[in-house]
């Protein structure tokens, strides 16, 4: 077996010291570090979230999955240099204004992560006016929105509307989720997307940037 399609298995099953041990392995034997990222690290990321949108894999399986992501990655990062080694692009994330809830933000954090999108998160209770400097300030592609609780729904239309206000509505793709969220709701406040689960998200959004 090749060290990159250990490296994917590893990072499939969660094996944060043998990802740890199979990357610098990989750069020993030549291998290009974009190559490790993509067809090793992210190749195994996109397995994972695969499976987890079809109900093989769970949340703490997923957990496990991208701290060895993360391990890897941040033993990759100084070896990527140049222009080839630059994110798919730039997404900020949050729980909206009125929620505390961060179990379903953090799970599409680390598929977008997986998917190559680099995020800045915002946390929860997040203020419409947060999403929107952050995207402008950070230049944000992507502005994705998470609600679990009917209440704070309404605050995703707030962040749409705040997007208008600011000029760059027509600059930005504007991503909501969350269990009460529906693809009718996301039509209502003209958001761009809807998604049911995180790693259909991560998905789109990278469509969405690869599109660009």
């Amino acid at each position: 077996m090749s060290t990159l399609n250990e490296l994917s298995q590893a990072i499939q099953k969660g094996r944060t010291k043998l990802v740890q041990e199979l990357v610098p392995r990989a750069l020993e034997e030549g291998l290009a570090p974009r190559a490790i990222l993509e067809d090793g690290l992210l190749a195994g990321m996109g397995i994972v979230g695969e499976q987890f949108k079809a109900g093989t894999m769970f949340v703490p399986q997923v957990l496990m999955a991208a701290k060895a992501m993360n391990a890897g990655t941040a033993l990759l990062k100084p070896h990527l240099t140049g222009d080839h080694a630059a994110p798919l692009g730039r997404a900020c994330l949050g729980t909206v204004k009125g929620d505390l809830h961060d179990i379903g933000k953090n799970l599409v954090r680390m598929m977008f992560e997986g998917q190559g999108i680099e995020v800045i998160d915002l946390g929860v209770d997040v203020a419409p006016e947060t999403f929107i400097r952050t995207a402008m300030e950070q230049n944000c592609s992507i502005i994705a929105c998470s609600s679990l609780l009917t209440t704070s729904m309404p605050a995703m239309g707030e962040v749409v509307e705040a997007a208008k206000a600011a000029g760059i509505r027509d600059q930005v793709k504007i991503m909501v989720g969350g269990a009460p969220v529906t693809q009718r709701f996301c039509e209502d406040i003209d958001a761009d997307a809807y998604t049911a689960d995180a790693a259909t998200a991560a998905t789109v959004a990278a469509q969405y940037l690869s599109a660009q």
